[in-house]
């Protein structure tokens, strides 16, 4: 039973961390006033080319590859955005579409598979001395892949920049009312720039958990919705670092769980509706059901300065 729990927990912590990764990115960049539900693709294509830097040079090369790439993408679509002022749900639909299409393309160009690339070298674990020898806990926290400590801290470090430093105030300014923050020389345009390029980095650094943490190899549309679930955790985490986390821990634990029922055999609960279990947390969490959020005021409304 205790082998079986810290199993749980360890799995919970490895299947929420691209999930913790990807709301923190939708954090800053919803609290700026941007929606980016282009979350998903940009995870699809970091964890590509995370992939593809492992297979070509080494896995932590594709992990700052992937980061690039994110934070490439996240541009386009503030460029769009923001500069362009095209609505945002459709901008993110379509950077999902290409991220679907320029995967699988690139994967049976490079690869000559359509359905999933061969073993590459993963980022391995990370063994934290003390901590690893302690009963349950070390089990949990100490050896995990790298992208779990590394999630972890970026919770600490995005609540401290969001709540206790000018540059944070300055971002959630921009989001709650932009003409006020423009009033007193915030440059709105630039800020919602930088919070969307944010969002890039920390999806494709999801992205790279997964085929290189997660996996040591890319499959064919395996984010699997995680950037949708990611906004949903955001959501449930009232657009907080903190509250982001535990919702996606949330989501974690009911991935984790339905992995554990298949490892020991649990057969009373179909392994369908087991599998349903993170989407119908996502459903529930988006609709309102398990607590009701409100976004920043100004989230998705293209800021146009000739009108105030």
């Amino acid at each position: 039973m205790l082998a079986n729990l810290t199993a749980l927990l360890s799995t919970t912590l490895r299947m929420a961390t691209p999930l913790i990764l990807a709301a923190l990115g939708g954090m800053f960049s919803e609290r700026s006033g941007v929606i980016n539900i282009a979350l998903e693709g940009i995870m699809l294509i970091g964890a590509f080319t995370a992939m593809a830097g492992s297979y070509f040079f080494s896995p932590w090369i594709g992990v700052l590859a992937a980061v690039i790439v994110g934070m490439i993408i996240a541009a386009a679509h503030a460029l769009v955005s923001i500069s362009f002022r095209a609505d945002q749900i459709v901008s993110g639909t379509a950077i999902n579409i290409f991220a679907a299409g320029i995967t699988g393309f690139l994967l049976r160009l490079i690869f000559g598979d359509a359905g999933q690339s061969p073993s590459v070298q993963d980022v391995g674990t990370w063994k934290i001395p003390f901590i690893k020898d302690i009963p349950v806990i070390g089990g949990v926290f100490g050896e995990q892949i790298p992208f779990v400590y590394i999630a972890l801290i970026m919770v600490g470090v995005s609540y401290w920049i969001l709540f206790k430093t000018p540059f944070g105030l300055r971002i959630r300014s921009v989001g709650e009312h932009p003409a006020a923050a423009d009033s007193v020389g915030i440059n709105v345009i630039g800020m919602r720039y930088i919070a969307v390029i944010m969002s890039g980095f920390f999806a494709g650094l999801a992205g790279a958990s997964l085929s290189v943490g997660l996996l040591d190899l890319f499959v064919k549309n395996m984010s699997s919705g995680r950037g949708f679930i990611a906004l949903a955790a955001m959501i449930f985490g009232r657009w907080t670092p903190q509250g982001a986390m535990l919702a996606a821990l949330l989501f974690g634990f009911a991935d984790a769980l339905q992995m554990l029922a298949q490892t020991i055999g649990l057969t009373f609960v179909p392994r369908q509706f087991l599998l349903m279990a993170p989407y119908i947390l996502t459903i529930l969490a988006l609709t309102g059901v398990i607590g009701r959020s409100t976004p920043p005021a100004a989230d998705g409304d293209p800021y146009i300065k000739e009108e105030v």
